[in-house]
């Protein structure tokens, strides 16, 4: 017995020790983040913030543009790929995605309304993120109504599907309708971009990580539920209840931030399998987990998209999908390859 817990506890050990290695990582990409752009700022001169010695200029792009855009690139990230971490052990999939319940789709729809549609005064009370934030819940709530009256989790997911190509008909629809500027607003929102970052959409942002500890009070059902349907059930799990407080708690993270960035594509689909080769499948350290290397990933590839091109930037969105077309397709392969062994 005394190996057993030995081994647990080493387990445990290692698994914490992940974390705070990604932890770590993810400041130290965030502080190097505050440095590098279309201005150069020196360390010194970051330290001198702190002490309120800085000049102007300093202040203005680190205080005012670069940690509102670092902070929203966290906290978005953090909650697409945790989102995605419980969608995939809800639906018991891992190709699934927070997409597949259409909030993206939806979010995308409403927004492209108002940049088509901004004057009239439904969608200018509601705004830009306002307007794409309703559109992913509306959307959200739709799946969730056909998924109980079809009394699974598969109708679900083909509802999902149904209703984002519906969604995505509907932005190619007013892409086709709309003058030249605004195609390319609902182009360049579709790719995602932190550009527009600002300490009000960072305070906006601060409820993903309320979201995000919610989810992590469904840990163990869903430890549960990746045991089957019909074995979840003899354990006591409701998998109605748990059904819709993931998803809905999914719709609000993954929600806010496509309202606040745009479409971040792929995120939520890789960063949990990357976590899971890391600390295991076990949701209790699968959700911070993903938390943290999402933030760490969007910050990452924030960077990129600012500084390698400067002073023009490149959609965010333009790079996850670059990382995360190919990691799925290796993902479709490994998994052909897995049922042919077997």
């Amino acid at each position: 017995m005394k190996p057993a817990l030995q081994d647990g506890r080493s387990a445990s050990r290692s698994q914490v020790w992940k974390q705070l290695w990604l932890t770590s990582l993810l400041f130290v990409t965030a502080g190097f983040s505050l440095m590098v752009g279309g201005s150069s700022i020196g360390p010194a001169e970051v330290m001198a913030l702190a002490w309120g010695e800085a000049s102007d200029s300093a202040r203005t792009i680190v205080l005012d543009i670069r940690l509102p855009r670092i902070l929203l690139a966290m906290l978005v990230g953090a909650g697409v790929a945790a989102s995605g971490a419980v969608i995939q052990g809800l639906f018991r999939n891992p190709l699934a995605d927070p997409a597949l319940i259409g909030v993206s789709a939806g979010a995308a729809l409403f927004a492209s309304l108002f940049m088509l549609l901004g004057g009239t005064s439904a969608f200018a009370m509601l705004g830009l993120a306002g307007s794409a934030f309703t559109g992913g819940l509306l959307a959200t709530w739709i799946v969730l109504i056909v998924g109980q009256r079809g009394g699974g989790i598969s109708t679900m997911l083909l509802a999902g599907i149904a209703l984002n190509a519906i969604a995505l008909s509907g932005v190619g629809l007013l892409s086709y309708l709309s003058s030249d500027v605004q195609l390319r607003s609902i182009s360049f929102w579709a790719l995602g971009s932190l550009n527009g970052a600002s300490w009000s959409g960072v305070i906006v942002a601060l409820v993903i990580p309320v979201a995000i500890g919610f989810m992590l009070l469904s840990a163990r059902a869903l430890n549960i539920m990746t045991l089957g349907e019909e074995e979840a059930r003899y354990l006591g799990v409701s998998q109605d209840k748990l059904r819709v407080r993931v998803i809905l708690l999914s719709a609000v993270a993954v929600g806010v931030g496509v309202a606040l960035t745009g479409v971040i594509a792929f995120l939520g689909l890789i960063v949990p399998h990357l976590v899971r080769m890391m600390v295991g499948a076990r949701h209790e350290v699968l959700i911070p987990g993903s938390a943290l290397l999402g933030a760490f990933l969007l910050v990452l590839a924030d960077l990129f998209s600012r500084s390698v091109f400067a002073p023009a930037e490149l959609p965010v969105g333009i790079l996850t999908a670059l990382i995360g077309g190919p990691f799925f397709i290796y993902l479709i392969v490994s998994q052909q390859k897995e049922r042919l062994t077997l």
